[in-house]
């Protein structure tokens, strides 16, 4: 069971982090994994990790937010593999300012990357699952997206934006045979989240209030992506998969 041997997934955002977790998940079960990332060289590195480990990937290094470099990746995934079995559109930043004094810049840049450009891939990935009547598509939600904090006004709109882009593009493609879903991490050690860590007493926090009292390791995120992109998953659409220690069942 879930077994993606023959697969081939494109996993943006994949230098670090969870998008870095999931690569490794997705090439361990067996998926040819193209590792996107703006920094060439540190998408290399990670890729030149993975064939140490005898696993099956390449580098596609490139601003997400560069619409025609990302439909470009597509094609280009096409042409080289002759299919897009799975997509997650992992790639995303945050901006911290009380919405008073957020800066309209700011603002775009993180609805640009964590929103815009998630829209554009699902589009570049449709018109070549749909012939195929086969895809897995995978979108990085978020627990915020649920249950808010202060300071991250852009951060939250753009992931309760992605929740409803998951759920309306479940509808729309299901009769192409392509699932759409979400996972909503909770709180993982991250370099994101490293001004979190950080904080004393934020960090104390995150343990009191998680059930599984403490912050979420990396490891654990990649076998949901896995689980979403077999074909075990094939009748699963439209999910938001908290992944969060239970923080979003808690009182």
């Amino acid at each position: 069971m879930f077994d993606l041997q023959h697969k081939v997934a494109l996993v943006t955002g994949a230098s670090r982090g969870l998008g870095w977790a999931m690569a490794q998940s997705l090439a361990q079960a067996g998926a040819h994994v193209v590792l996107n990332a703006r920094d060439r060289q540190a998408i290399d590195t990670r890729v030149a990790e993975l064939h140490a480990q005898g696993l099956s990937g390449e580098a596609a290094a490139f601003d997400v937010t560069d619409t025609a470099a990302a439909e470009a990746c597509i094609g280009s995934i096409m042409a080289r593999h002759g299919r897009l079995d799975i997509l997650v559109a992992n790639a995303g930043i945050n901006h911290r300012a009380p919405i008073a004094e957020f800066d309209m810049a700011d603002f775009q840049r993180v609805m640009n990357t964590n929103l815009t450009s998630v829209w554009v891939l699902c589009r570049a990935a449709t018109r070549v699952m749909a012939p195929a009547r086969h895809g897995r598509i995978i979108l990085i939600g978020s627990i915020s997206a649920m249950n808010a904090r202060s300071t991250i006004s852009a951060y939250v709109a753009s992931k309760g934006a992605v929740h409803a882009l998951t759920k309306q593009l479940a509808v729309e493609l299901a009769s192409a045979e392509i699932t759409v879903n979400c996972i909503a991490p909770g709180f993982f050690a991250t370099e994101m989240n490293t001004p979190l860590l950080q904080n004393g007493e934020f960090n104390d926090w995150v343990c009191q209030r998680t059930p599984a009292g403490r912050w979420g390791q990396l490891k654990e995120i990649g076998p949901a992506a896995v689980f979403l992109a077999s074909d075990e998953a094939s009748y699963i659409s439209g999910l938001i998969m908290t992944v969060d220690g239970g923080f979003t069942a808690a009182m």
